[in-house]
């Protein structure tokens, strides 16, 4: 079993496949259920979430400032934050959200020490607006925070279910690994996580999964160690 371990979540998970809506509540009440079922099994979590399902950078506008596109995200991360610590209220289990720039009374600023308190009073943290600055994918602090936790390992739940050698919807012939190094994700310039977020993972050594959030019960098998997605190794 992992110790401590950082799960990312894009924003389009919490949505489902319903049109028109920004949270699908069924979908979010299943995903806290697994997580808390992995914290009861004496795992420690942390949460990043992405902001897709309210905004996707400059796609609603290619001329628009790339810095201002960004910051909008940053904040839809925090919106969705906020939602999934209720969400996790709601189950009984006390979540803090962690930003890295001071929101007021809405948000804490993330600090290690902090953190790791939390941590270990069986409290689930959600880090939410990135870095804090532009031009820095969720990947990336994905991989930042768990180098700076001492994580076990990564976990990356996608809409596709693993890594593959090109992209599966286009090239139906595209082949499945089952593991490869995070070094061939970035020489081989594969796009299931970003390179920046590869390549700390690769020198920090910290084993990352990528598995597809739509299997049943996908959380817990790729957190209990079973055969799922692709394993990211360090070696």
């Amino acid at each position: 079993m992992y110790k401590r371990i950082v799960l990312k979540l894009s924003g389009e998970a919490l949505a489902g496949e319903q049109e028109g809506i920004s949270f699908d509540d069924a979908v979010i009440s299943g995903l806290v259920q697994q997580i808390r079922q992995v914290m009861e099994m004496g795992t420690q979590v942390c949460l990043v979430v992405g902001g897709g399902n309210f905004w996707r950078g400059r796609s609603a506008d290619s001329n628009m400032d790339r810095t201002k596109a960004d910051q909008i995200g940053m904040l839809a991360t925090v919106m969705n934050a906020i939602y999934l610590a209720d969400a996790f209220r709601q189950q009984g289990v006390h979540a803090v959200v962690q930003t890295p720039i001071t929101i007021g009374t809405v948000t804490e600023l993330f600090s290690k020490e902090s953190a790791v308190a939390h941590l270990e009073k069986g409290e689930v943290l959600i880090f939410a607006a990135g870095l804090g600055h532009p031009f820095f994918s969720t990947d990336t602090i994905t991989a930042l925070r768990g180098a700076e936790l001492d994580v076990d390992g990564l976990f990356f739940a996608k809409n596709i279910d693993g890594v593959y050698d090109d992209d599966p919807a286009v090239n139906p012939n595209a082949k499945k690994f089952d593991n490869i190094t995070s070094e061939d994700i970035v020489k081989k310039n594969l796009k299931v996580i970003d390179t920046s977020a590869a390549a700390l993972c690769f020198e920090q050594k910290i084993p990352v999964v990528i598995f597809g959030l739509n299997e049943k019960d996908s959380i817990m098998r790729a957190v209990k160690g079973e055969k799922i997605g692709t394993l990211v190794t360090v070696s």
